[in-house]
C-alpha cells in the first residue's frame, strides 16, 4: 500500500460551528492535503482508528467527556456516528487502540483516571469495561496539585498499557487482562521519572525495545528500555528538547513520535520547533540531537509521521494550519508545503483500502 492509499484526519477545536474532523487525501509526492469532508464534532482532542480502517474513535472533551465511535466511509472521508460513551473522568485527552484491535483506551487530564473499552468484531465501541484512578502529586505546585493522566499507551505486543501521568512524575504500568476486561497493575506497577518532569506522551521504536518519554515541563526526552516479558521500563537516555540557548521556562513540549527507520521526533510548544535525535543506542551514551526546525506557526500541539516516512505534519494549533515536512535520509526536516485548517489539534492516518 502507497501514501495515496490513505486518508489524513484532523480534529479541530476551532468552536463557532467549525469543531471537528476534517478529512483529507494526501498527496505522497507533494505532501499536500486536499479538501474531502468535514464531519461536525463538539471539541475533538485527539483521535485514533481501528487497525482495520474501518473505525475513528475520538476523545471529546464535552462537559461530561465522552469517547466517541464513527463508522469512515474510506472513499470520501466522510464519518457516521456510532456511539458516545462517557470517557469517565473529566478533560479526556488521549484515544488509542490496541494492536489487535480488541479494546481502546482513554486518559483523562482532569479526572485522573484513565478508562479501558471493549470492541467487538466491528469495531463498535461498548461502554467502559474498567477505570483506573491515579493518587499522588508532583513538586510543581501549579501543574502537579493532583494526577493527570495525559496518555494511554498500548505496548508494542498489546500485552500491557502505559499511561504517563504528568501530575505524579510516573509512568503507570497496566497488564491488559483479555480474559476478564480489565487492567491490572503490573508486577512493576511503575517507572518514576526525576521530580518536575512532568509525562506527556511516549511512543515506541519499531521493534519495541526502547520507548521515548515526553516531559511537557522540564522539556525532556527520555529513552526508556521495555522488558518485553514483564512489561517493565527502565530510564537509560535523558536530553534536552531545547538547543542550549532556549529557555527552558517559555517551552512545553507536547508531542513525540518515533519514524520507522529510527529518528526520534518531538513538537516543542513555546520554541515553536521540532527536535529530532537519534534513535538509542546502547553502545553509545545519551541521545544525538539531530538539530531543530521551526514549525512556522504556534503552538505545534501534535503531529504525524506519514506511514512510508517520506513525510512529517505538525499541527500548528494557534497557527491555524497544518504543515508539512519532508524527511531525510539523514533524518533532518525541510519545510514542503502547509495547509490552513482551523485549530488543528491532531492528526491520523487512515487506510483506504
Amino acid at each position: 500500500m502507497t501514501d495515496d492509499d490513505h486518508l489524513a484526519l484532523v480534529c479541530s477545536t476551532a468552536g463557532d460551528g467549525d469543531s471537528g474532523v476534517y478529512a483529507y487525501g494526501y498527496d505522497p509526492d507533494r505532501g499536500t492535503l486536499s479538501d474531502l469532508a468535514a464531519t461536525p464534532v463538539e471539541h475533538p482532542m485527539f483521535l485514533a482508528v481501528h487497525p482495520d480502517g474501518e473505525r475513528v474513535y475520538v476523545a471529546n472533551r464535552t462537559d461530561g467527556g465522552t469517547v466517541s465511535a464513527f463508522a469512515v466511509d474510506r472513499s470520501d472521508g466522510s464519518l457516521k456516528h456510532r456511539a458516545d460513551r462517557s470517557s469517565e473522568g473529566v478533560g479526556p485527552c488521549y484515544v488509542s487502540v490496541d494492536p489487535a484491535g480488541r479494546y481502546a483506551f482513554v486518559a483523562n487530564y482532569g479526572g485522573a483516571s484513565a478508562a479501558m473499552y471493549p470492541l467487538d468484531d466491528a469495531g463498535d465501541l461498548g461502554p467502559a469495561c474498567d477505570v483506573v484512578r491515579h493518587e499522588g502529586s508532583g513538586p510543581v505546585a501549579a501543574r502537579q496539585a493532583e494526577p493527570h493522566p495525559h496518555s494511554a499507551v498500548p505496548g508494542p505486543d498489546g500485552r500491557f498499557l502505559y499511561v504517563p501521568d504528568l501530575g505524579t512524575d510516573e509512568v503507570a504500568i497496566y497488564r491488559i487482562d483479555a480474559d476478564d476486561d480489565r487492567l491490572r497493575p503490573a508486577d512493576r506497577a511503575a517507572v518514576t521519572l526525576p521530580p518536575g518532569t512532568g509525562p506527556r506522551h511516549l511512543a515506541f521504536g519499531p521493534d519495541g525495545e526502547y520507548g521515548y518519554l515526553v516531559g511537557e515541563l522540564d522539556s525532556t526526552v527520555t529513552a526508556l528500555a521495555r522488558d518485553a516479558t514483564t512489561g517493565a521500563l527502565e530510564p537509560v537516555a535523558s536530553a534536552s528538547t531545547l538547543p542550549d540557548d532556549a529557555r527552558e521556562a517559555d517551552n512545553s513540549p507536547a508531542d513525540v513520535h518515533v519514524h520507522p527507520d529510527g529518528p526520534v521526533y518531538v513538537s516543542n510548544r513555546g520554541h515553536q520547533s521540532v527536535a529530532a535525535f537519534e534513535a538509542f543506542d546502547a553502545s553509545e551514551s545519551g541521545l544525538r540531537s539531530l538539530g531543530h526546525t521551526p514549525t512556522g506557526g504556534a503552538n505545534p500541539r501534535d503531529f504525524a509521521v506519514a506511514p512510508d516516512g517520506r513525510h512529517l505534519f505538525v499541527e500548528n494549533r494557534d497557527g491555524y494550519d497544518v504543515a508539512t515536512f519532508s524527511v531525510g535520509d539523514d533524518g533532518r526536516l525541510a519545510e514542503r508545503t502547509r495547509r490552513e485548517v482551523p485549530k488543528p489539534t491532531c492528526l491520523a492516518f487512515v487506510p483506504r483500502a
